[in-house]
């Protein structure tokens, strides 16, 4: 049996990757000559042109085209392999990025950040916190942490928990205002507005009995982190619907109270998520069985 020729697809992806032979060379260290007898040999090779070459542009033929993701997939499979073994010879090194939303980020991921990077000091670690959409493969993105009800994606994903949402205000703004009594009646109320989902001012329940209802609201308020919904809601200007891990210490405190509490007021849980693949480093899977860990018993609190 004949082996492929997998320094020459690696050189392919390269040089399809950079969209140059030159780019490809200053990449992989080696000569544009090296680059461009690697692209020749796999061309006599499988007997078809991978490139319409002219003196100012280099585009994929329709066989490069067809060939380029099984080139990807191979120069990646070679990688990991290669940090596969280094890794296991070695304690996990490099670096992560994790993204994570911002208020959750802050206010319980920070902290357990610091405690993995005790546990794992040649790991570091790239933190980016946002309530936006982030495209994690197209940000190069190792885990994400996402708060809501996913959508299907060839993203993997891994649900750690629920999380409870709850409708609030300032006790002063019911007894002024009034408490709802079925969803509809918010329709009647000053609405506070998280603008980061796919219908901001829509809110959606269910009964345990089966029941659902949705509302359109709106109010004095919009914007797209709840945190900052928490000075106006203690000063009794409207109602917001928040998670538990925001408002379960207001509640307890009584500087806010839940009503609507006999209605689910969203399906939302923590999921970790990874883009797709069936292998990671070794760094990414210990960051994830440690969050994975920790995040659960967080889910349990505010549950």
């Amino acid at each position: 049996m004949k082996l492929p020729d997998f320094e020459a697809w690696a050189v392919f992806a390269s040089v399809v990757e950079h969209r140059s032979f030159s780019g490809a060379a200053l990449a992989l260290g080696v000569s544009k000559a090296t680059v461009s007898k690697a692209i020749t040999r796999l061309e006599e090779r499988l007997g078809t042109a991978l490139f319409h070459r002219t003196s100012r542009r280099l585009t994929l033929t329709d066989s490069g085209q067809q060939l380029a993701e099984h080139a990807q997939r191979i120069l990646e499979d070679g990688q990991s392999a290669e940090e596969a073994a280094f890794e296991s010879a070695s304690a996990p090194s490099g670096v992560v990025r994790l993204a994570a939303p911002l208020t959750f980020g802050a206010r319980h991921l920070s902290g357990l950040i610091a405690e993995f990077m005790i546990a794992h000091p040649q790991i570091k670690v790239e933190l980016t916190l946002s309530d936006a959409f982030i495209d994690i493969v197209g940000e190069g993105i190792d885990v994400a942490l996402r708060i809501a009800e996913l959508p299907d994606s060839s993203l993997r994903a891994r649900r750690l928990g629920p999380v409870t949402i709850h409708v609030v205000a300032a006790p002063g703004y019911f007894e002024r205002a009034g408490r709802p009594q079925h969803p509809a009646d918010l329709a009647r109320h000053a609405c506070f507005v998280y603008t980061n989902t796919a219908t901001p001012g829509v809110w959606r329940f269910k009964k345990a009995g089966g029941e659902e209802a949705a509302v359109r609201v709106e109010g004095p308020l919009r914007t797209d982190n709840g945190e900052a919904m928490l000075p106006a809601l203690r000063a009794g200007l409207g109602i917001a619907r928040l998670p538990g891990f925001l408002v379960d210490a207001e509640i307890a405190a009584g500087r806010l109270e839940a009503v609507l509490t006999d209605w689910v007021a969203g399906a939302v849980g923590l999921h970790l998520v990874t883009p797709p693949g069936s292998r990671r480093p070794v760094r990414v899977e210990a960051l994830i069985e440690f969050l994975t860990e920790r995040l659960r018993s967080i889910c349990v609190r505010h549950a």
